[in-house]
């Protein structure tokens, strides 16, 4: 999976001329039998980032495997969201994500701990950056749903700062609060 990472440039209306990592999910033939034989199809799940908390994902159909790559990187990279990173290397909260029939629980880990997460969710790591986490798929393993739910795990995760605003608490009675919930 990693051998798969690259770094490209993409032109986009909103990141133009920026660097952005691209990995490859899974790439699908499809074929349709058809009155001369067989017509194939391809459709590529592809996963762009750029390495510092922003991260998108798109899926393209062609006729060839380039272009539906083409396409997947294109629709990736109009729709980047940006996920809040404690230090810079993991998350700020343990979180669960649904879509459909697939669920990923995504756990942040201590500093060297490294990145623990099946071949689909590793990927969607490796373009965010993200150096410690520990995460697990838990039902279905179909790349798409996988990296739906793990996008919808990412929607709910918020810093302390916003927690602080939202409860209208102080940041060091939020961080209390949390340190009393690890000792015990």
């Amino acid at each position: 999976m990693r051998e798969n990472l690259q770094k490209e440039r993409y032109s986009s209306n909103k990141y133009k001329e920026k660097e952005l990592m691209k990995v490859t999910v899974k790439v699908s033939r499809v074929s349709k039998v058809v009155k001369g034989g067989k017509r194939f199809n391809f459709s590529a799940l592809v996963v762009v980032g750029d390495g510092k908390g922003r991260c998108g994902f798109g899926s393209g159909k062609a006729k060839e495997v380039a272009s539906a790559v083409r396409k997947a990187t294109d629709q990736a990279s109009k729709h980047l969201i940006r996920v809040p990173l404690k230090e810079g290397r993991t998350f700020f909260h343990d979180v669960l994500g649904k879509y459909g029939a697939g669920e990923v629980c995504i756990r942040s880990a201590k500093k060297g701990k490294g990145v623990i997460a099946g071949g689909t969710m590793r990927a969607i790591f490796d373009v965010m950056g993200v150096q410690d986490v520990v995460s697990k798929t838990l039902r279905s393993g179909n790349p798409h749903n996988v990296v739906r739910a793990t996008f919808e795990a990412f929607k709910g995760m918020e810093t302390p700062r916003v927690v602080s605003r939202k409860r209208d608490k102080k940041l060091e009675e939020i961080y209390g609060e949390f340190l009393q919930g690890v000792e015990a």
